[in-house]
């Protein structure tokens, strides 16, 4: 193996070290830093108060035509505001980019004709984002669901949860048990919204062939009367429907209620509870199982006996 003897000139060496030094303490650098770093900070700053007020008045906007005769749903003002927050951030951090890039004399056409070329290029293979777009749209423009709903959505899969976040790309449910769902808006098939329209839960309860129907009709809709007093989330007072089924030894009768969107699973439990200590202090009989055990050899002997 041989060796290469590398030799070092000491004059080279000090010429690239002076003129190193030279640019590096010359006024014109650092002018041009002092000049830029004002530059850059001024923008963040703007950047920052920008969006700071930018939101405020758009949440205080949206809060006043909440309050007026043409006011629009609580759930639908919430999606808007948030949608609109994300699009100011975005149009100004692209904004504040562009002008740190011209402030550090940096060729910001040239860059931007190279990202359209660029983006040209991808656009034909980015169909299923255009198709994310153009559906989270339509969803936010004819009111589908809103942040705060309870949905169920069918994708390749089915998914349900309350909506966290809707996006013009993605959408985000959080389901009951925790669980978050990101869900591209073009894949969403079918929804079902149950924060729309009031929700109606259907109890049946049953009670012994022997019970007294009118004492239980007279007793449940005395309870039921009491409810919307104590319960903000009812709309109505609930109904006493009556005897729904007779099978064997039992009788279901039923109790129908109308609450606000997606209460009425809490206000069904809390019927039930109540109406069953209601049966146990009056006496309703429920409906026990009964069983008679017959004896074969004691019938035989009897029957010799006889």
């Amino acid at each position: 193996m041989t060796e290469e003897n590398i030799e070092i000139n000491p004059e080279s060496i000090a010429k690239t070290t002076g003129r190193f030094w030279s640019y590096f303490t010359s006024e014109e650098l650092w002018d041009y830093v002092i000049a830029s770093s004002i530059k850059i900070i001024s923008i963040l700053l703007i950047s920052y108060l920008v969006i700071f007020i930018g939101k405020k008045i758009i949440t205080r906007l949206f809060t006043l035509r909440f309050k007026t005769p043409l006011k629009q749903s609580e759930r639908r003002q919430t999606t808007l505001v948030k949608l609109l927050h994300s699009v100011l951030t975005y149009v100004v951090y692209f904004s504040a980019i562009i002008a740190v890039l011209s402030a550090l004399k940096i060729e910001v056409m040239g860059l931007l004709a190279g990202a359209g070329i660029a983006g040209l290029a991808i656009g034909f293979g980015a169909q299923s984002l255009v198709k994310d777009v153009i559906t989270g749209f339509f969803i936010i423009l004819e009111d589908q669901f809103a942040v705060g709903d309870y949905v169920k959505l069918t994708t390749s899969n089915v998914a349900e949860g309350t909506v966290s976040e809707i996006g013009l790309r993605t959408t985000k449910l959080v389901a009951f048990t925790g669980e978050l769902y990101i869900i591209p808006n073009g894949q969403i098939m079918d929804v079902v919204n149950y924060s729309i329209n009031n929700s109606k839960g259907i109890i049946d309860l049953q009670v012994g062939i022997e019970a007294d129907i009118e004492k239980i009709e007279r007793l449940v809709t005395d309870y039921l009367q009491t409810l919307p007093a104590k319960y903000e989330e009812l709309v109505s007072v609930p109904i006493f429907v009556g005897v729904q089924n007779i099978v064997g030894t039992e009788v279901t009768v039923r109790i129908v209620v109308e609450t606000q969107p997606y209460q009425h699973f809490a206000i069904s439990r809390i019927i039930k509870r109540d109406v069953k200590d209601i049966f146990e202090k009056n006496g309703i009989p429920m409906p026990y199982q009964k069983m008679m055990v017959y004896n074969q050899d004691s019938n035989k002997n009897g029957g010799d006996d006889a």
